[in-house]
């Protein structure tokens, strides 16, 4: 089955579990480009609560910015301090240094387009994961609903937000609860960038995402 996404950065367990449901990924390029999403933004677990990681952009169309025509913005060491942000988030989790050199690579290497970043962190993460995925970009854009829409694809563009209040998600799904770095001083936190799985359960991560991907939906 093919399915539509929108760009990800560090994508949420969510969005990955829901992603290898399908054999052909196509990753939307030519939407105008929206603030506050998951296309930027990543959520992870640090000592002292929930963290936002974020990745400086430059819209170089002003408003009418293409998700294609955003640029990173590499006026600060961002992925610097991600990379230290991380490290002191899951630097105690199990397979935090087996899977760290792999993401520094990715993040160290400059990327003119925030799109390039994240197609190459898909890349690291389906390596991680053992799976092997068909991800591309749309050539062009079809709106929501549309006309002419190929039947069999699935549409989840705007089915995944970091906004606590957002009500845009049909898709609500239940998270087996799994040990966290900092479960001493936090309740179970679900949802979070896959990273937070992946340090955490390592070779198992793939299991659980497909597990979440089959459990009832709340």
């Amino acid at each position: 089955m093919s399915a539509l996404f929108s760009t990800a950065y560090l994508p949420p367990v969510q969005y990955v579990a829901t992603l290898l449901q399908h054999t052909d990924i196509q990753v939307e390029a030519k939407e105008t480009y929206p603030k506050q999403t998951y296309r930027n933004r990543a959520l992870i677990l640090t000592a002292g609560g929930v963290r936002p990681l974020t990745v400086p952009v430059v819209r170089t169309q002003g408003n009418h910015s293409r998700t294609e025509d955003i640029a990173i913005d590499y006026r600060t060491r961002w992925n610097v301090v991600h990379l230290r942000t991380l490290e002191a988030a899951y630097a105690a989790s199990p397979y935090y240094f087996y899977y760290r050199d792999g993401l520094a690579d990715a993040l160290q290497q400059r990327y003119d387009r925030l799109l390039d970043l994240n197609q190459a962190l898909i890349a690291w993460l389906q390596k991680c994961l053992k799976t092997n995925v068909k991800v591309e970009l749309t050539a062009d854009w079809l709106p929501l609903g549309a006309e002419g829409a190929p039947a069999h694809q699935h549409d989840y563009r705007n089915a995944f937000s970091p906004k606590p209040t957002s009500h845009s998600s049909p898709l609500t799904p239940h998270y087996p609860p799994y040990y966290q770095v900092f479960a001493d001083r936090h309740p179970f936190v679900p949802g979070l960038s896959v990273v937070d799985l992946l340090f955490n359960l390592g070779p198992e991560a793939t299991g659980y995402l497909h597990a979440v991907a089959e459990c009832p939906q709340d």
